[in-house]
């Protein structure tokens, strides 16, 4: 009786894998697939114009949830959900227009490295914050990846340069080129408060000023030789003048000169040594 009564869920049991089995064969490789090889050939089969294009458009529109999945892979890395899925829409619009049927392979196989190629091109060439060289971008993916990984261990300390060179297989250089770039995708803007900061010090509040006393005494120095080179009446009304502080008017008493002469004595003796300085510094 009980011999019996196995049997049959033995055979139902095999029916279910065979089902199974056939049901895996004829299912797309992503669930969102839609069922476009017949649009292909006719599209392959027709001459360009208007109903090939209008024709591609139809099987865009199919194929448009699959690209906004693909998208939304991307999101959480500094770039919107709507530009993410333009882009993403782009790199489909690329792949319909260059997918050939008759390579026998399918178009899921074709379109996805597409998409996804496309919106990474899209980070590389336009949402880094500084200029990075490709291959730099590429050492810094490899060993931000790596560090996600090792952080996964039990062991919770960070990983060195040496235990990320040795998960990678790069060497050391590359890894420190690629932690380098870590930085760099997003640079932190200067109204940045510094960490530990509580009264809003921030980073620009750390960066240098031009010094204007750097530039005053470079003109002394090379206005020294010149002020030698003055007759002695000249450069005793300049240092009564400018050292002094004396007026036009004493400065002439003084010298027993009218006031006049004094004053066209300073301009002409001030625009002289301008010269003198000047080309010096030519």
């Amino acid at each position: 009786m009980t011999a019996v009564r196995a049997q049959p869920r033995q055979t139902h049991t095999r029916e279910t894998h065979t089902r199974q089995v056939r049901s895996r064969k004829h299912r797309h490789s992503h669930d969102d697939a839609p069922d476009t090889a017949a649009q292909f050939r006719r599209i392959s089969a027709m001459p360009e114009g208007p109903s090939k294009e209008a024709l591609r458009q139809d099987v865009v529109r199919a194929w448009m949830p699959m690209a906004e999945r693909l998208a939304g892979q991307f999101r959480n890395r500094g770039e919107s959900a709507d530009d993410l899925r333009q882009v993403a829409m782009l790199g489909l619009v690329k792949a319909v227009k260059r997918y050939d049927p008759d390579h026998g392979t399918a178009f899921e196989s074709y379109a996805v490295p597409t998409v996804v190629g496309e919106v990474k091109r899209h980070f590389r060439d336009h949402l880094w914050g500084l200029h990075v060289p490709r291959r730099v971008q590429e050492l810094r993916n490899r060993v931000r990846t790596a560090v996600q990984e090792l952080n996964r261990s039990p062991d919770s300390r960070t990983p060195s340069v040496a235990d990320i060179a040795e998960h990678t297989g790069l060497s050391e250089e590359d890894v420190r080129a690629g932690m380098e770039a870590l930085e760099s995708y997003s640079p932190l803007s200067l109204d940045a408060e510094l960490r530990g900061a509580e009264d809003g010090y921030a980073l620009i509040d750390t960066l240098g000023s031009p010094e204007p006393s750097y530039d005053r005494v470079i003109q002394r120095e090379a206005l020294k030789p010149c002020l030698r080179a003055l007759p002695e009446r000249e450069r005793r009304i300049l240092y009564l003048r400018f050292f002094c502080d004396e007026t036009q008017g004493r400065i002439a008493d003084r010298l027993g000169i009218s006031q006049m002469h004094v004053s066209r004595l300073i301009s002409r003796t001030c625009e002289r040594l301008g010269e003198e300085v000047n080309a010096q510094a030519a």
